[in-house]
């Protein structure tokens, strides 16, 4: 897949592997399909509200509780 990325535009480029990044920090491959399943269904309708960032924080392991 690095390969490929070279032929894409830097700023896309950046985006991607900052995805990755995030989404490589989840534990297991069903953590990273639900995230990424959410994230996908949460952009369709080109709007996204504080409450969906927030599940999808919670989703990527970004936003938690206290402990």
């Amino acid at each position: 897949m690095n390969w490929l990325l070279k032929f894409i535009p830097e700023d896309k480029r950046l985006m991607i592997e900052l995805g990755m990044r995030i989404v490589s920090s989840l534990d297991t491959a069903e953590e990273r399909k639900d995230a990424v399943d959410y994230g996908i269904a949460m952009l369709a309708d080109g709007k996204v509200s504080v409450p969906e960032w927030a599940r999808f924080g919670k989703k990527l392991g970004i936003l938690r509780g206290r402990h």
